[in-house]
């Protein structure tokens, strides 16, 4: 676990003085390695004929990041993954990966840099003929590793999402959230260091959004995972905005509060209105904002879908 929060300080009264928690950036080698944002949109502007759909986007993920976009339905959220995966180009702007210039890559160029990205779509987007195992090896076994191998990892995957009773199931045997939690797991083959969610939550009961929640802060906190988290559903933000996860002393991953000692640092919040950015900061900024749109989508007053 790296420098995922600040210890928040007892000596100011204003906003805290935070210290680092992590000695690995200790190592200005490794802290110089970091720097590096994994995702950068720089000025992306994109239209589907007199329709814009992102305005002059710009904004940063940081190595080990947990961006949350926030949006109704239209306002341009789906378009930053697909622009990210390659499967749509800008009129203008840039997009880099790792600080790789992607913007302008062919097909088969951008398949180099899906391999560093994995991809948790809204329905799981499993193939229903395959049994959960294949589901999950898909990936390595395109890129023919022994099966050894796959079968290592796919349990290693199965066992983070808590699912590796389910090995031998059908996608037709498995309940909405089981699906998406597989669907996690075969995003997460190959130790991708970019994870990419697309509503995953949507249609879910609160426990199981939930759980899906905290897959996505276990890779952010345990993982080291940088990510787009793209969502409409304020209790998604809470969650993620909230709680972190640690490793105890018996090795086992536990959730806790952010509370009065911590103040997370590796997640912030993204707005989007009509193609262009809003908002762009930490949850308690958003929630304090005076933006009459802001405060009506946060009161649940605008329709999201």
């Amino acid at each position: 676990m790296l420098n995922l929060f600040k210890r928040k300080s007892k000596d100011t009264e204003s906003s805290p003085r935070e210290v680092h928690i992590a000695k690995d950036f200790l190592d200005p080698f490794f802290e110089a390695s970091r720097a590096l944002p994994a995702i950068e949109f720089r000025n992306v502007y994109l239209a589907f004929d007199d329709k814009v759909v992102l305005d002059n986007v710009s904004f940063k993920v940081r190595q080990g990041e947990t961006k949350i976009i926030l949006g109704r339905s239209g306002s341009g959220k789906s378009t930053l993954i697909r622009l990210v995966l390659g499967l749509l180009k800008p009129d203008q702007g840039e997009i880099l990966i790792d600080g790789e210039d992607i913007t302008y890559l062919t097909e088969a160029e951008m398949m180099d840099v899906r391999e560093k990205i994995g991809m948790v779509f809204q329905e799981g987007a499993l193939f229903d003929s395959l049994p959960v195992y294949d589901n999950v090896a898909y990936r390595l076994h395109e890129n023919k590793l022994p099966e050894d191998m796959v079968e290592d990892q796919v349990r290693q995957m199965l066992a983070f999402v808590d699912l590796e009773d389910a090995i031998d199931k059908m996608p037709a045997e498995l309940s909405g959230g089981m699906r998406r939690r597989v669907g996690i797991a075969r995003a997460l083959v190959g130790d991708p260091r970019i994870v990419l969610f697309d509503e995953p939550t949507a249609g879910l009961d609160p426990p199981t959004a939930r759980t899906i929640c905290e897959l996505a802060i276990k890779l952010r906190d345990i993982r080291d995972a940088s990510s787009i988290f793209v969502t409409h559903e304020m209790k998604n933000l809470e969650y993620l905005c909230s709680e972190y996860a640690i490793v105890d002393d018996e090795g086992n991953v536990v959730l806790e509060d952010e509370g009065e000692r911590m103040c997370i640092i590796n997640t912030e919040v993204i707005m989007l209105h009509e193609g262009k950015i809003i908002f762009s900061g930490k949850d308690e900024q958003l929630r304090a904002s005076e933006d009459k749109y802001i405060q009506r989508f946060l009161s649940g007053k605008i329709e999201v879908e």
